[in-house]
């Protein structure tokens, strides 16, 4: 496709402005991460470089090697020929402060309940330490389960996914984080696993894609396991089993929180007699939800 070399770029600065070039000029999908191409390719040139991610200023008229030249033409060229993102290429995804390992078997992660765990979920926990037990369903790389765990510092947790592929992922999450004491990883179909166990906190990033908009995704998107995507034609297949069955494992004064994508409208057509509580995350009140034990079991 091209030759770095070639192309006359010696620094980083040269090579930022022909990835930014390159990247637009192939239509580059931006949803795992970063929003747009220059971000991208920031990343993807100082991590290649093994540079600080948070300092691109001192390097900028750095001048590479042809070694190193080699190694990020070949990152660069992989993201656009293949459209693989760019932290299955780097096999490394960031929530926050919070770096995961993550690889093909398992979704990227990206979930607004991340926010909501640094704050402790407050006010709606007012106590960190009242929670003693808790779950996080459809766990995929773990991400959300070490947050809890370091959100919530007296819970034992439970992390369940059908995929066992993606508990692998969250195997070594977990003991990058040196949780395996706490955090708990269970192959299970949702809840079919965990019979007479009860929580007093209950979080789900499910699958929420539906039928159209899986058919209509970029590819950078086909990468992904599609069974951690798709949710049915009307993309609620899991929240409605979360909805159905949540309140038989949860303690009295249990919580449930679920992430839901742009299904908001669809989901109280559906459920019109939910008190559901929308929490507020940097994108609005649209995409995540919490209810109650009794409001759930009523």
């Amino acid at each position: 496709m091209f030759s770095l070399e070639k192309n006359h770029l010696y620094t980083i600065r040269d090579l930022l402005r022909f990835a930014v070039s390159k990247f637009n000029q192939a239509g580059l999908f931006f949803g795992h991460g970063s929003t747009h191409a220059y971000d991208e390719a920031v990343y993807l040139i100082l991590h290649t470089l093994h540079l600080p991610l948070d300092q691109l200023e001192p390097f900028l008229d750095a001048r590479l090697t042809s070694d190193e030249l080699s190694e990020v033409e070949a990152v660069l060229q992989q993201r656009i020929l293949e459209r693989k993102p760019a932290a299955y290429l780097t096999h490394e995804a960031w929530l926050g402060d919070y770096a995961f390992y993550v690889d093909e078997r398992a979704i990227i992660p990206r979930s607004f309940i991340a926010e909501l765990l640094h704050n402790h979920l407050e006010p709606w926990i007012t106590d960190s330490g009242h929670i003693h037990c808790a779950l996080d369903l459809c766990t995929g790389s773990g991400c959300l389960a070490i947050l809890m765990a370091h959100a919530f510092e007296q819970a034992e947790i439970d992390a369940v996914d059908i995929s066992q592929d993606a508990l692998a992922v969250a195997d070594k999450n977990v003991a990058d984080y040196q949780l395996i004491h706490r955090i708990h990883l269970i192959q299970s179909d949702m809840f079919e696993g965990l019979s007479g166990k009860r929580y007093d906190l209950i979080i789900s990033n499910p699958p929420y894609v539906n039928a159209v908009s899986m058919a209509a995704l970029p590819d950078e998107y086909r990468h992904e396991p599609p069974g951690a995507l798709a949710s049915g034609m009307d993309g609620l297949d899991a929240t409605r089993h979360i909805l159905l069955n949540a309140a038989g494992h949860l303690t009295d004064q249990g919580l449930l929180v679920v992430e839901i994508g742009h299904n908001r409208d669809a989901l109280l057509e559906m459920f019109p007699q939910l008190p559901f509580t929308w929490l507020e995350t940097s994108a609005g009140n649209g995409f995540v939800f919490l209810l109650s034990r009794d409001q759930l079991a009523a």
